[in-house]
């Protein structure tokens, strides 16, 4: 009787498990085309460095936590996610 791995691994189809190299290709993609616009866009507009943005700094050490570029950058992408399930129903 086979290993439990054995039977795991053979309950997914072969080309499901070939899906994944693709996925992780896909994702790539995408980071590389966010982190083009990311950088063309903040030449016109500060991303990162907005109003709100908290920053300290004491000495030699600097904090820095970009909480209203979250926000924005969660909205933005929540309005694509809506957007992208319109146009899929």
């Amino acid at each position: 009787m086979g290993s439990c791995k054995e039977r795991t691994i053979f309950r997914y189809g072969v080309s499901e498990l070939n899906d994944i190299p693709k996925f992780l290709i896909g994702l790539g993609i995408v980071l590389v085309v966010i982190g083009l616009v990311w950088l063309a866009v903040g030449r016109f507009f500060p991303i990162g460095r907005l109003p709100g943005d908290i920053v300290i700094e004491k000495g030699n050490v600097r904090f820095y936590f970009p909480i209203v570029t979250c926000i924005i950058i969660s909205v933005m992408l929540s309005l694509i996610a809506w957007i992208a399930r319109m146009f899929m129903k």
